[in-house]
């Protein structure tokens, strides 16, 4: 079994994860924790300065915290996983960076327009897997799967769920959730779930119909 998980992107993508977490922990203790944060994570008024562009990509690979970390990987490790066997490994891999990288985009413009504090960070590889969960929600809208491992759902009602029920409790609670760039990814997942039902639209039903027993 750990074979075939670390074999596959998604598991080079856990990996990769698990690896920045750790380097840049070591790095907070050599340099500063502030400083290693600005050089990784995404902040809206850094990039629209036209600095650190690149956090665009690495703050994918960054998380607040081993929490953070560890959700983020069980949720990439059983949607990427099943999305990777779907879609086959290069869509997969072109929607996961599309989507995260879409994710810190729309993060930037939102907080560009809605006036918010411009120097909060967003970090986590959540844009990208809610991207990954659009697809699903599309692809195999009536896919039976379990919400926190324990509220069952059809895909399109979990993400939905998850998407909105994040926002309710981050605004209720004060909690520190990168809601727009959830939206972000999800996005483009769904995008991407149309397109593809667009252009093999036996292919997808065929898809739809099994998953849905």
């Amino acid at each position: 079994m750990k074979e075939k998980i670390f074999s596959s992107y998604t598991g080079a993508l856990i990996a990769a994860n698990v690896v920045a977490f750790v380097g840049v922990l070591v790095l907070m203790v050599s340099f500063g924790e502030a400083r290693i944060v600005s050089w990784v994570a995404l902040m809206p008024s850094m990039v629209l300065q036209g600095q650190n562009v690149w956090t665009f990509f690495t703050s994918m690979f960054m998380h607040a915290g081993f929490g953070h970390l560890f959700v983020n990987m069980i949720s990439l490790m059983f949607i990427g996983g099943f999305v990777e066997k779907l879609i086959g490994k290069k869509r997969f891999l072109s929607l996961y960076f599309a989507g995260g990288l879409f994710a810190g985009l729309f993060f930037v413009l939102i907080a560009l327009a809605s006036g918010v504090d411009m120097n909060v960070y967003a970090v986590g590889a959540s844009g990208a897997i809610f991207a990954l969960g659009g697809l699903l929600a599309v692809l195999t809208p009536r896919l039976p799967v379990l919400v926190f491992f324990i509220i069952p759902m059809p895909m399109w009602a979990a993400m939905g769920f998850l998407m909105f029920g994040l926002w309710a409790l981050s605004l209720g609670l004060g909690l520190p959730i990168g809601n727009t760039a959830h939206f972000g990814g999800l996005i483009v997942g769904l995008g991407y779930g149309f397109y593809l039902r667009k252009r093999f639209p036996r292919k997808t039903k065929m898809i739809s119909r099994y998953f849905a027993r």
